[in-house]
């Protein structure tokens, strides 16, 4: 056992940085999905469609190739592919909506960082759940996100709207989405893993979108730039982010993965800031900061 305790620094460090890296892509993807939707003119919907048919379809040939699962054995269970359909729509296509048409409507900052209040929506459906009140710690974070959100929303001026109202739904419409994706897949993630279960959902919500938005009814400028910012989001923004990530969880714990995921908003408001120019007042990014505190914060709570 001593001999196993001497080799663990190494495998720690390597899953700190494999959601680094996760976190920083997302962060970064966000911030050029920006630039697809304000310079380039790319629709929220022909973005999305292709991210989730591209991605899914690639992480499940990587799950059956390289780690040699049978990606249809869970198709075998009703039970199992009636909840992999709504977390491939509502789950999956949901979240991956609401936080692209926040971007479309505001800027890749704000909608990363009102995302990011979906640790405190889980943490509020928890306490209805078991039917207890809040914790301290739990009464805390919710008070700091309710006065983060406000400040990033009005800048501290009540009177006035520092983003548009479609911007502000959609992103707190994110948050919700997230803590659905992150709540609903649990008995999916546990007896398929993550790879199939997250493979199929973005495939099937990339397959049920395509009917609203096919793949091919495209809108926007092709220019390298654009082709480049695509290739992007797709490949290092979804398929190695998502990958970087759930192999984190081998070498860490999840709330620690979740901490560290914290890099996501911050990347995304540094690189919105400096490459496209967001301005971001003093109470924005003090409201900033309140929100990701209570990820903090919630991760001492044991529910």
């Amino acid at each position: 056992m001593e001999s196993q305790g001497a080799v663990l620094p190494y495998p720690r460090t390597k899953g700190i940085i494999l959601v680094l890296i996760a976190a920083i892509f997302w962060g970064v993807s966000g911030t050029v999905a920006q630039f697809l939707f304000h310079q380039q003119g790319f629709s929220t919907g022909w973005l999305v469609v292709i991210r989730l048919l591209i991605s899914g379809a690639g992480l499940l040939f990587f799950a059956n190739t390289v780690g040699k699962y049978n990606i249809w054995s869970i198709w075998k269970n009703k039970r199992d592919v009636l909840q992999l359909v709504i977390f491939g729509i509502i789950g999956m296509l949901g979240v991956q909506y609401t936080y692209f048409a926040a971007i479309e409507h505001g800027n890749a900052a704000t909608a990363t960082v009102l995302q990011y209040l979906a640790p405190v929506i889980i943490a509020s459906y928890l306490c209805l759940k078991v039917k207890s009140l809040p914790t301290k710690q739990e009464t805390i974070a919710i008070i700091l996100a309710l006065s983060g959100t406000f400040l990033l929303v009005t800048k501290g001026n009540i009177h006035t709207l520092a983003i548009s109202i479609p911007a502000f739904t959609w992103g707190l419409l994110s948050a919700f989405a997230l803590a659905f994706y992150t709540l609903y897949p649990g008995s999916l993630l546990t007896k398929w893993g993550s790879l199939i279960t997250v493979g199929w959902g973005m495939l099937i919500g990339g397959v049920g979108f395509s009917f609203i938005h096919p793949p091919w009814k495209f809108q926007g400028t092709w220019t390298f730039s654009s082709f480049i910012a695509v290739v992007f989001v797709v490949i290092f923004g979804t398929l190695i982010a998502f990958f970087c990530y759930m192999e984190s969880m081998k070498y860490i714990r999840a709330s620690e993965a979740s901490l560290l995921a914290c890099a996501e908003p911050l990347s995304a408001a540094f690189l919105a800031v400096v490459w496209l120019q967001v301005t971001f007042s003093p109470a924005e990014w003090i409201g900033s900061f309140a929100i990701i505190a209570t990820i903090f914060i919630l991760s001492t709570v044991k529910r």
